[in-house]
């Protein structure tokens, strides 16, 4: 019998991903060439190979501080053009059908890019990568916590542009100290508004951060959510519930939130039957990619290709894609599969 290689299935495998951060996707390319843009003005280096010792985390804390250092890179139109656009030219490059990419206007506004332009921007580029390779992209905007004055601007920038690529509202930044709750009433006026709930929490916090998300902010999906591993409870809420967890394994260690990939909860998630996706986060700052982090699940998991195809699907079901996009891009996956596991390549 002829064996399949796991790590040739996933690369050819259509995929959704559902996790992850326009300024932490951008390649060391495109980091590098940001930076010499702006050099002498930024502390982030120019030279791709320095990149990898830059992104070498302490942890979470750190994290943010150099993640923030190149977001400050994005300062016009063009860099936020080039950033978007060589995003979604990667993913595409991943067989990555579709997209949920959470950006974080805030940030821009205060480096000079008005919300009108930036909107005008993101979705020229979204567009541009959808008729060129195919890969759909939609737009999660976030709200940076750890800014107490953004919530509201990030709320009147999601309703009064309104891109077409807007799908949800979420929350990032750092989770310790800051309340879920004192964001509800923006989330209340997103989902009034048409949006969906992803906020992040229970990454370097405990599971009551995730309660709050859930009863506070209406959540739909979590980001992250491993830390409700913990909590019996909320495992068997989220399960029955069926509220999906964005689950970024590299990250989680990167970041220091997981000693190990050894000691990752994933494989406690998943027993407890809550529905779980796999991302990337922000994969070129953890030297990861979307396809690498469903080998890391496939071994977590000791998934085999229909194992790996359900992951696949996991994402496309708890994706905000319309309904025929979601059946035209299961049935890919199931073809693909069929098709891979009937007549493997011989090795």
């Amino acid at each position: 019998m002829t064996t399949i290689d796991l790590t040739e299935f996933i690369a050819g495998l259509p995929k959704a991903e559902l996790h992850v951060h326009h300024v932490g996707s951008a390649s060391p390319r495109i980091v590098a060439e940001l930076a010499a843009r702006h050099e002498g003005s930024t502390i982030v280096p120019a030279d791709p190979e320095q990149l990898a010792a830059f992104f070498d985390f302490r942890d979470f804390a750190h994290f943010i501080e150099v993640y923030t250092s190149v977001v400050h890179l994005v300062r016009d139109p063009e860099d936020l053009w080039t950033l978007i656009h060589g995003v979604g030219v990667d993913l595409a490059a991943q067989n990555v059908r579709y997209a949920e990419l959470t950006v974080t206007p805030y940030i821009h506004l205060l480096n000079g890019i008005p919300d009108a332009q930036f909107c005008e921007v993101i979705e020229d580029a979204r567009r541009r990568v959808e008729a060129d390779h195919g890969t759909v992209l939609r737009w999660c905007f976030d709200i940076p916590g750890e800014i107490g004055i953004s919530g509201e601007r990030t709320l009147r920038i999601a309703l009064d542009q309104r891109p077409d690529g807007l799908v949800s509202f979420g929350l990032g930044g750092p989770e310790a100290g800051i309340s879920r709750a004192q964001f509800a009433p923006f989330f209340d006026q997103a989902r009034a508004a048409g949006l969906h709930s992803v906020p992040h929490a229970g990454e370097t916090t405990g599971p009551d951060t995730i309660w709050d998300a859930i009863n506070h902010l209406g959540a739909e999906r979590i980001g992250h959510g491993i830390s409700s591993a913990q909590d019996p409870k909320l495992l068997t809420y989220l399960a029955e519930h069926a509220i999906p967890l964005e689950i970024c394994p590299t990250s989680n260690v990167c970041t220091k939130a997981v000693p190990s990939l050894a000691e990752h909860p994933l494989p406690t998630i998943v027993a407890a039957g809550v529905p779980v996706t796999i991302n990337s986060d922000d994969p070129p700052m953890f030297g990861t990619t979307l396809n690498q982090e469903y080998a890391v699940a496939a071994h977590l998991l000791h998934l085999d290709p229909n194992g790996i195809a359900d992951l696949a699907k996991n994402a496309v079901h708890a994706s905000f894609l319309d309904p025929q996009g979601k059946s035209t891009l299961l049935h890919e996956i199931d073809a693909y599969t069929s098709k891979r596991l009937s007549h493997p390549p011989s090795l």
